[in-house]
């Protein structure tokens, strides 16, 4: 079986697509499918990440930046140019003369338009979404995200054959989360502090949890700052951290899971790493980086998963200091927090859209 993934990393978008794609793509081959990746050579891409996971790329072209056009919101650029990026996606995917299955899309620049164009050369198409704010023309739309009223977010946006996997049961977690077998054993005290924005963060919202830590006068908290590959501020951090030592830099790391579960509270943003803390049962303080993490942080937060405290534009060092003063000082804020997270998740012991995608053929 040959399968095709269409998605996109940038320093503006981020690394979530790629990631969850990976781990899709990583379940697919331990049953023998032929995956390839298909990603624009956005500044800050991840197609080298990929390359190192052992997929193959088909690169298309970057934008031409004497037109401004690199700098201009991907999404935005994709909707005004969706029929170039369809066409170059698909004369990548016809130079293999291979059956393809089944195309694959997580993007927010791509819709039913987009999808009808290279219908012709593909069996299925599956979308991976979290907006609902577009139509699709896919045979099975997958949003792994918990929203209220969930099952009509999609009714009016896909065809009437179209199947949906909708929550948190059809997570994709990466092995390394699944592997971790002490997740119940949290302590309520907060000693350990995990800060972690995701692979880019351009508007480094780390440094500024630093800072709220440093306003904290508690010499005995060990804080675990973890940096992604796209991320701008890297060196300004590293060296603004380098002379204090309790709080240790983690680079392009490959053992988050292993992080969370030793920390006792996590700062970050929305995104996919939103679940994989939440499947850690990891109380979470939390600053919406982008307008498509509002609904569904808003709701984590009115059902006391997550410590929500508001838009990066909003939210100041000192606010920060203040919440996760607050959660120290009560434990019985952390012990509800972590029974709403438990109460939330499914124990992952495979991929159910693994057999969707598999059993469909």
């Amino acid at each position: 079986m040959n399968i095709y993934i269409r998605t996109d990393a940038s320093i503006e978008i981020g690394t979530g697509h790629v990631q969850r794609c990976l781990v899709l793509a990583e379940e697919l081959r331990k049953k023998n499918v032929n995956i390839t990746f298909i990603c624009r050579e956005w500044h800050g891409n991840l197609i080298e990440f990929i390359q190192r996971k052992g997929f193959p790329v088909m690169s298309l072209p970057p934008i031409n930046s004497r037109n401004s056009e690199q700098n201009e919101n991907i999404t935005t650029w994709m909707q005004h140019n969706w029929e170039k990026d369809a066409y170059q996606t698909m004369s990548q995917m016809m130079k293999q003369e291979d059956i393809i299955n089944w195309l694959i899309i997580d993007h927010y620049g791509i819709d039913s338009k987009w999808e009808r164009t290279i219908k012709p050369i593909v069996k299925k198409i599956m979308v991976i979404d979290d907006l609902a704010n577009r139509p699709h023309e896919c045979d099975v739309l997958l949003d792994q995200n918990l929203y209220r009223d969930i099952d009509n977010r999609y009714k009016k946006l896909v065809p009437t054959h179209s199947i949906l996997l909708l929550g948190l049961k059809y997570l994709l977690i990466r092995q390394e989360y699944r592997n971790v077998t002490c997740i119940n054993k949290r302590s309520n005290h907060v000693k350990r502090i995990l800060i972690s924005f995701g692979g880019s963060d351009p508007t480094n919202e780390t440094m500024k949890a630093i800072r709220a830590i440093k306003l904290i006068s508690k010499e005995d908290i060990i804080v675990d700052v973890v940096i992604g590959h796209s991320n701008p501020h890297y060196s300004t951090i590293k060296k603004y951290c380098m002379n204090i030592p309790t709080i240790n830099i983690h680079f392009q790391i490959d053992y988050v899971a292993k992080l969370m579960a030793k920390a006792d509270l996590a700062i970050g943003s929305g995104g996919s790493t939103t679940w994989e803390r939440c499947y850690m049962r990891l109380p979470t303080i939390t600053i919406e980086t982008a307008t498509n993490q509002s609904e569904i942080l808003s709701y984590l937060s009115e059902i006391g998963v997550i410590c929500h405290i508001g838009h990066r534009t909003t939210v100041e060092k000192e606010d920060i200091a203040e919440n996760v003063l607050n959660l120290m000082n009560d434990p019985n804020k952390m012990n509800n927090m972590a029974s709403a997270l438990k109460s939330i998740m499914f124990d992952v012991n495979d991929h159910p859209v693994i057999d969707q995608l598999l059993g469909g053929e």
